[in-house]
């Protein structure tokens, strides 16, 4: 059972609610009807098995924990769901939630084309033929991301080759109504060239001529990728904490 100020429904009354926010305009999905609430400033929500996490919420990140306690204890979420949480701490959750895993990470986003890169008109579209190399770089170069080949989050794969050889990738995860960049990596053998750079701006650019704001996620103890998302022009930050019910 949710206690708050204001049951909100639909997504329309959650992105009122938020002002709008990039954040919400991302992970509220364009074809869904989410429920929510509002409580003490934080404005929360629930969303559908197919979308991945299990909830989010923008604002004061305790009301948005004890509102997302009582549905665990209520039998609406379960061990093994997650959730994408305002900045928190394990010792503030202690005794709230139980985690599993606690993951901290900057939202990130833009609203102007980058500046040129060298190397970016090397920046392609991939097609369906491309999912096994696709596979075979994002296992090797970055395997702890949840966007593989064949994920329905995913609209687009763009990438950068090397003769035959696919030595870069990221996706465009544009589920909301703003452009959204993920599992961007490079061959571990080809980074320090600035091919991650020439594919950051190259999606980047495809986006935001589609787009008002595009964003993206990335892990706050990345600094070196932090500074590279900056340079490009991503300089509005939501900071997340991304909890996993254990």
């Amino acid at each position: 059972m949710i206690t708050a100020d204001q049951v909100l429904v639909g997504r329309d009354a959650l992105l009122a609610a938020t002002g709008h926010h990039p954040y919400a305009r991302h992970a509220l999905w364009r074809d869904h009807q989410p429920r929510g609430w509002r409580r003490d400033g934080a404005v929360g929500w629930l969303l559908p098995p197919e979308q991945g996490p299990a909830g989010g919420a923008l604002g004061p990140a305790a009301p948005a924990v004890d509102v997302f306690a009582g549905l665990l204890a209520d039998g609406v979420l379960r061990p093994g769901q997650w959730l994408h949480l305002p900045r928190t701490t394990a010792e503030k959750l202690a005794g709230r939630l139980t985690i599993a895993r606690l993951d901290e990470w900057d939202f990130l986003w833009t609203t102007t084309p980058p500046p040129p890169r060298p190397e970016e008109e090397r920046v392609v579209r991939l097609t369906e033929a491309d999912h096994p190399a696709l596979a075979a770089l994002i296992e090797e170069s970055f395997p702890t991301t949840t966007s593989r080949p064949g994920d329905p989050r995913i609209v687009d794969w763009y990438g950068i080759r090397d003769g035959d050889r696919l030595v870069a990738c990221g996706a465009d995860r544009s589920r909301g109504d703003i452009g959204f960049l993920a599992g961007l990596t490079v061959a571990s053998d080809r980074r320090g060239r600035g091919l991650g750079a020439a594919l950051t701006a190259g999606i980047t650019r495809a986006l935001v001529a589609r787009y008002d704001h595009v964003a993206l996620g990335v892990y706050t103890d990345n600094v070196g990728a932090i500074r590279l998302y900056r340079r490009l022009g991503y300089t509005g930050t939501e900071h997340r904490s991304s909890v996993h019910l254990g």
